[in-house]
């Protein structure tokens, strides 16, 4: 049986230990049990799997997690709130599998156990980075849902020819494919935030696009591309390929119209003119 933490007990808990959320640490946690178990059931989660949770922070995500996962490694920066959530997982979660990594998410290389899933209200202001820098690190993910600002969520799962495409949409695209799973309110966040936040689900592709080489090759692509994404790929990859002359030939080599926009290209696309660029593999 798990507990789950409803509004005035967070804040109880918080003022306990004297801390408070962080707009440094884009910190803004759940208060409300109900959305906490629509966000685990949006998680698609079997109960087998092992999930790492990023920036637990007091547990409210945490809790709701353990109810459903078999094991739950969070990783949490805060030396107060590591402790807190120690102590709140063993009261209201009794004889559930919980491990903690107090550690900078965005440094962390190695856990406890390998992770099927991660779930995790992600802080606003790391959010892309540290989904991608774990997806990299931890190749064992197989799926996972994240709670972040709408409109990052949007540029997540957005496709090719949407106007909100761009380096994040690529980035994710060459790990996994994702979906928007709906939107949760402000009013639910303590403190409550001046944005809307979204879910965004993902499923890793089942064949891997290339190895880590092939990976570095193809995001310097992808920043090229994107960096001047109003010019076309013949010009705003002409840094990267040396000149626009040789960008075109990398690009019609790879069998893409050289006029073409960033905007316009799925993953695939990318990673043939990675493959044709000039450190061709």
């Amino acid at each position: 049986m798990v507990e789950l933490l409803g509004g005035s007990e967070v804040r109880a808990l918080a003022e306990e230990l004297g801390v408070a959320p962080t707009k440094k640490l884009g910190q803004n946690f759940v208060t409300d049990p109900n959305t906490i178990r629509r966000i685990v059931a949006a998680a698609k989660l079997k109960g087998t799997e092992v999930v790492v949770e990023i920036g637990p922070g007091l547990g409210s995500l945490t809790l709701g997690l353990l109810e459903q996962a078999k094991t739950v490694i969070a990783v949490e920066i805060d030396q107060k709130m590591a402790q807190a959530i120690e102590a709140t997982v063993a009261k209201r979660a009794v004889g559930k599998d919980f491990r903690l990594v107090t550690a900078d998410a965005m440094k962390v290389s190695e856990l406890p156990l390998a992770p099927d899933a991660l779930v995790a209200n992600l802080p606003y202001n790391i959010s892309v980075p540290v989904l991608l820098h774990f997806l990299e690190t931890f190749p064992s993910i197989q799926s996972g849902l994240v709670l972040v600002q709408a409109e990052v969520a949007h540029r997540l799962a957005a496709s090719p020819g949407s106007k909100v495409y761009g380096v994040p949409s690529a980035k994710l695209a060459w790990y996994a494919d994702s979906n928007l799973a709906g939107n949760v309110g402000r009013s639910i966040f303590w403190p409550v935030p001046n944005v809307d936040s979204a879910l965004v689900y993902f499923t890793k592709r089942i064949n891997q696009l290339g190895d880590e080489s092939l990976r570095i090759k193809t995001f310097a692509v992808i920043d090229a591309a994107f960096a001047q994404r109003r010019k076309t790929l013949r010009q705003a990859l002409a840094s990267w390929a040396g000149s626009a002359g040789l960008a075109e030939q990398h690009l019609v080599a790879a069998g893409i119209d050289p006029t073409k926009r960033g905007e316009a290209l799925n993953i695939n696309a990318f990673v043939a003119i990675a493959k044709q660029g000039p450190d061709a593999i």
